[in-house]
Order: C-alpha cells, then sequence, then structure tokens
C-alpha cells in the first residue's frame, strides 16, 4: 500500500505558522501527480493551487511551432499557481509533472482568501514567488550564455533538491522540451555526463552518482538560485 506523504514535507506548508496550518489542513487534498501530467496549460484558468511534497513540476513556456523551455523547477520548496493569489488568474507558461510523485491542492479561491486574510501569509507567498522569479532570470540567462552540458548539470542538481533521493525517472522527450534541445542533444549530453562517472543513464532513469562531481561542472547558475532560496525561505514557520 502507498504511503501518503505529510503536508509539512513540502517547506512552505512546514513554514506556516500553528494558527494558519490548523485552518489550512482540512482545505489540503491528498494528490498523485503522474509522469507527463498537465497541471495546467497556457492561458488556463487554474481550479487549485500545488504543494509538491515528492513530486517535481517543470513551467515551461512553449513557443507557437509547439516547442518548449523550461523557466523553472517546483518541488517540496514551493507551490503550483502563484497567479492564483498575485492576482493574474492564469499564466503564459505550462505546468507539466517531470518527476511521478505526491502533493496536496488547495482550491484556488481558498488560496486567495488566505493570502489576503492573513500577514505571515501573504509574506511567505511572495519572498517565495521573488525566489521562483529569480530562478527564471537566471534560467534565461543560463540558456542564453552557458553550455547544454552546464544546463544539464544545473538542472540535475535543481531537480535533486526538490527530491527525497538520487534518481529521477522521466522520458527522454521531456527533458528534451524542459532544456530546450533536440533528443539528440541531450541524450549526448547525458551520455557525456556517465562517461565522466558522474550519472547513470538508462531508459529514462537518471541516477546522480557522483554530485559533487555534478556541482564542479555546472556553472555559477546553480548557487545563485539555490542561495536565494535558502535566503528566502528560511527553514522555521513564517512570522
Amino acid at each position: 500500500m502507498k504511503t501518503l506523504s505529510d503536508p509539512r514535507d513540502n517547506r512552505l506548508l512546514a513554514a506556516l505558522p500553528d494558527a494558519e496550518w490548523r485552518r489550512w489542513l482540512p482545505h489540503l487534498e491528498p494528490a498523485d501527480l503522474a509522469l507527463g501530467q498537465v497541471i495546467y496549460e497556457s492561458g488556463g484558468t487554474l481550479s487549485h493551487a500545488y504543494f509538491p511534497t515528492t513530486a517535481i513540476v517543470s513551467m515551461l513556456y512553449v513557443m507557437q511551432d509547439g516547442d518548449s523551455a523550461e523557466i523553472a523547477v517546483i518541488g517540496c520548496e514551493g507551490v503550483v499557481g502563484i497567479s492564483l493569489f498575485m492576482g493574474g488568474g492564469s499564466t503564459p507558461s505550462r505546468a507539466v509533472v517531470q518527476n511521478a510523485g505526491q502533493g496536496f491542492r488547495m482550491k484556488a479561491q481558498t488560496l486567495k482568501a488566505e493570502f489576503e486574510r492573513s500577514l505571515p501569509v501573504s509574506h511567505l507567498l511572495l519572498r517565495y514567488t521573488q525566489a521562483l522569479i529569480s530562478q527564471m532570470t537566471q534560467t534565461a540567462a543560463c540558456n542564453r550564455h552557458h553550455t547544454l552540458d552546464q544546463q544539464l548539470c544545473r538542472w540535475l542538481l535543481l531537480s535533486l533538491d526538490r527530491h527525497s533521493g538520487n534518481e529521477l525517472v522521466m522520458t527522454r522527450k521531456l527533458i528534451s522540451n524542459m532544456l530546450g534541445a533536440t533528443d539528440e542533444k541531450m541524450t549526448q549530453g547525458a551520455l557525456n555526463l556517465q562517461a565522466a562517472g558522474l550519472i547513470r543513464y538508462v531508459d529514462g532513469r537518471i541516477t546522480v552518482i557522483d554530485r559533487s562531481g555534478v556541482e564542479k561542472r555546472t556553472c555559477e547558475c546553480y548557487l545563485v538560485v539555490k542561495n536565494e532560496y535558502d535566503r528566502l525561505l528560511p527553514h522555521q514557520q513564517a512570522s
């Protein structure tokens, strides 16, 4: 039997003050997030916000010709659906589950009401939004100035930071779409890391066997993003 994750495995939910936590708990619905599942499409209206615990979700920008590129990755540190409390209601990006797992969801109207009701909640969610925007900005710079090899290492490290193990399970096509590269280039990049003894790549499974080696191979973008999340989202209750 599958073991359900704890809502407080999500850092935002864990940071809620006790009063908000007790008020939120009845509104959190368990959600199984399947590999490749589309949580929302570009321009669509969001019915729920999602708080991943063991799943990882990619935010993708999709071009008119169908090509896409990842602009951010969200896991146990955050929430999918910031447009709900930022006032937009929709977003031009697409959210796709890049690594299957679990999470919790809350109805859009409930989250909006909580954001407007509680100052600690609004401060916490706004700090998270600032961190997410920093990740998007750094990703854009990385995609413009750094090699596919460095981008792949950055993506692996950010994903592992949002995952409990050292193995990521996903399709080759999904990885290619997220990095904005062809299947052939992505496969060659993964094989290069495997040849260097950093990862094992078999049938859509990427296992990182030398994380320190991957960290040395990536660009500065990974640490810029990590440090900003650590600065803005401390491991403590919001106040």
